[in-house]
């Protein structure tokens, strides 16, 4: 086993860069900063520090769900990527921990 840091960027799925979802934005800025790995999740409801609820909508329709992207990898690799987020997403809630890989 070895201790890593593991990263974790709180967006919703509605939040945009340009013409690009800031998800998609991020994830290629991860991959062409040679992160190990990245993983978006889309969860079915949530809400953060401005107290809406974002969940499915009438019919399961909505654009507006929580999304999650974890990347894994070694510390100092880590934390030069979270630049690269803090760039294009400097409002975005973001945790750090370490982890133990298996």
């Amino acid at each position: 086993m070895n201790r890593q840091l593991q990263m974790t960027i709180y967006l919703n799925e509605a939040d945009r860069l340009g013409d690009f979802p800031l998800h998609e934005e991020l994830l290629r800025r991860l991959f062409h900063g040679h992160a190990p790995g990245a993983t978006v999740f889309r969860g079915w409801m949530g809400f953060g520090r401005h107290a809406f609820v974002h969940r499915q909508g009438l019919f399961g329709v909505s654009d507006d769900h929580p999304v999650a992207i974890v990347v894994i990898g070694e510390p100092e690799q880590i934390r030069a990527l979270l630049s690269r987020v803090r760039e294009i997403a400097p409002e975005t809630l973001i945790t750090l921990h370490e982890v133990e890989v298996c």
